[in-house]
């Protein structure tokens, strides 16, 4: 069991997400009853207690902080949603699906307003600015992905940019809210917000690659789908960047069009051959063995042992 140490404080988190949701409103508790009947894999939250509690940065404010993050974490999933017109996430249904886009983008806003009313119980200041500068990095960078979808000539450089804004942020003021609320000096801060920031950017390098090699059973959308809406991700950028002149206008001609099954499969072929996956399982490593360096420089116990296969796991999963 991957989360094994921390499994009361996942215990208590669940509990409180169930509380928090609760509302006297039918259409809201139905809406929330589907959306906690999906639990995701709850990474935030995971390096939130590994972290604190294998550093020895522990406080029991940081169930607000979890409890927090992941009403956040979850709104911007159900505005994303929305944005992409999806219809299935973690094997059921969309809130957009299941009922409509107004109620997804209204229910996303309720979660917020209840993110920020538990981040008052904190009573730190410093960490409701800390986590309302990572909130505005998330709606920049789905705005800036937005701004860039089509631009197949988008540079690796401002795509890390963008996956740092519209993932890793959440990641990296999860992993730092125990040291601001410990009072920790700013080397500290930094270190821990650091780790959060590349553990965060190898995830979401590592998803991005279950476009080209995932499967619908494991990802819940078929391969191609991003590609499809115009995404342009690390291994389409490292492919066209290898390719010929005469290659890359043969690939642009087909991205530039809604495409068939038969250009896709030759679009998804072309990153294979350049390269493409094994550059963006490459970079993703990079990230996390910066992440590791962070881990490996705590005490080894049972928390910071858990904390490394976490960070593995973030590079090397199958959904």
């Amino acid at each position: 069991m991957l989360f094994g140490p921390i499994q009361a404080d996942l215990a208590v988190f669940d509990k409180r997400m169930s509380r928090c949701m609760q509302s006297e409103s039918k259409l809201i508790s139905a809406v929330a009853k589907h959306i906690l009947a999906s639990r995701g894999k709850r990474l935030r939250p995971a390096l939130i207690f590994l972290l604190a509690r294998g550093s020895g940065y522990y406080s029991p404010k940081l169930h607000d902080v979890a409890q927090a993050i992941e009403l956040i974490h979850t709104a911007t999933l159900l505005h994303d949603d929305v944005v992409d017109e999806s219809d299935f996430r973690r094997g059921q249904d969309t809130v957009n699906a299941r009922w409509s886009n107004l109620v997804s983008v209204l229910m996303g806003d309720f979660l917020f307003t209840r993110a920020f009313r538990v981040l008052v119980e904190t009573d730190s200041s410093e960490l409701i600015k800390a986590i309302s500068t990572a909130t505005q990095r998330v709606s920049f960078g789905e705005l800036r992905q937005i701004e860039e979808v089509a631009n197949y000539h988008l540079s690796e450089t401002e795509y890390i940019r963008i996956i740092s804004d519209k993932t890793a942020s959440l990641f990296s003021i999860s992993c730092e809210s125990a040291a601001i609320l410990k009072k920790a000096r700013p080397p500290v801060r930094r270190r821990f917000n650091q780790l959060g920031e590349n553990v965060g950017i190898a995830f979401q390098i590592a998803d991005d690659l279950l476009d080209y090699i995932g499967n619908s059973d494991t990802i819940g959308k078929p391969p191609g789908a991003d590609l499809q809406q115009g995404k342009v991700t690390l291994p389409l950028i490292y492919a066209l960047s290898r390719s010929s002149r005469k290659t890359q206008a043969e690939m642009l001609r087909l991205l530039s069009k809604p495409m068939g099954k038969a250009a896709m499969n030759r679009v998804l072929r072309f990153v294979l051959q350049q390269g493409g996956i094994e550059y963006g399982y490459a970079t993703a490593r990079g990230y996390a063995d910066r992440a590791l360096e962070v881990v490996e420089s705590f005490p080894r116990n049972k928390y910071t042992r858990t904390l490394l296969s976490l960070v593995e796991f973030s590079v090397a999963r199958d959904k």
